[in-house]
């Protein structure tokens, strides 16, 4: 590992595994524990830097002297690696999905600051760019550019996240996160025990191509896992009052911050299935708290 990430890493606080004290799961017999990934670090949270650290250790390591990577308007992605590229020296670029806007989001604001420039691209140029998966794929790449795929989703993400297994010292036997390119997922997948099922909460619409991305990024086949994608809320980034009635509600309740993208969502439609008896007396679920807190900066609502 390259000594800057190393020291980087030095920084961070530790993801607590919190337990979560609440009625419903009493009722059902379900114990349910919280990794709170979003306690690393107040702006390189969660799954971001999980799925960076290899990226960014690859990069450093081939002499890169800029990142170039996608997102849209509020991307927790481009948020931190903004960021991580003011701290570790490297030129970052954003493509932005969309025309500018009028006045830049709060969250484009941060990632102006820290030194990313920011390049808006049309909605059809910009799923043009999915196709792009390898570090050196992307077309009129210099010496020296690095590309990143939307979400960090290439196979050294993977490694990152998978460290985050290893530090969970209780057994389990079910591991939820929320799913944006289903990365962050893929990476669990290859690190659990045989036993453990890894469920996954689409934030997305129509988000069934999923289950494809995913078997692309894991090395190999595995059947302990599956997408559930029945609580998008009307789409990426779309709420509805019961989904931000039901976040604030679980915030006075417990004191854990939460946004309405992903985490959010993964946890009103796990409360959803534990209702409807999905989940077997005296399992022991635990959940992803993916961090990444840009969305409660921008919500937008449905009549989902």
């Amino acid at each position: 590992m390259h000594s800057a990430l190393i020291n980087l890493e030095k920084t961070f606080k530790p993801s607590l595994l919190t337990k979560v004290n609440d009625a419903l799961l009493e009722k059902h017999q379900v114990e349910l524990w919280i990794k709170r990934d979003d306690l690393l670090h107040p702006i390189i949270s969660g799954n971001k830097w999980r799925k960076l650290k290899y990226s960014l250790n690859h990069a450093l390591t081939m002499d890169a002297n800029t990142v170039i990577s996608m997102g849209g308007t509020y991307s927790n992605h481009l948020h931190a690696l903004a960021y991580i590229g003011k701290v570790l020296g490297l030129k970052t670029v954003g493509l932005i999905r969309g025309e500018a806007p009028a006045t830049l989001t709060p969250s484009l604001l941060d990632m102006q600051h820290w030194g990313m420039e920011l390049r808006f691209v049309s909605r059809s140029d910009y799923r043009l760019l999915r196709q792009y998966k390898q570090w050196n794929s992307l077309p009129n790449l210099t010496t020296g550019q690095y590309w990143l795929p939307e979400g960090g989703a290439e196979a050294l993400a993977l490694l990152g996240v998978a460290e985050l297994v290893g530090e969970i010292d209780k057994s389990y036997d079910v591991l939820c996160v929320p799913c944006g390119t289903g990365t962050t997922l893929a990476g669990l997948v290859t690190a659990v025990a045989n036993n453990v099922s890894v469920l996954g909460f689409a934030a997305l619409k129509n988000a069934g191509f999923l289950t494809a991305d995913v078997n692309a990024l894991l090395p190999k086949p595995y059947n302990n896992w599956r997408i559930n994608l029945d609580y998008h809320f009307g789409g990426f980034a779309k709420t509805n009052a019961a989904l931000l009635d039901f976040i604030t509600d679980f915030e006075l309740k417990h004191q854990m911050p939460l946004e309405p993208v992903y985490t959010g969502k993964m946890l009103y439609g796990l409360y959803d299935l534990v209702e409807k008896q999905h989940f077997q007396p005296n399992q022991r679920i635990i959940t992803l708290h993916t961090g990444g807190l840009q969305g409660k900066r921008g919500v937008f609502t449905s009549n989902n």
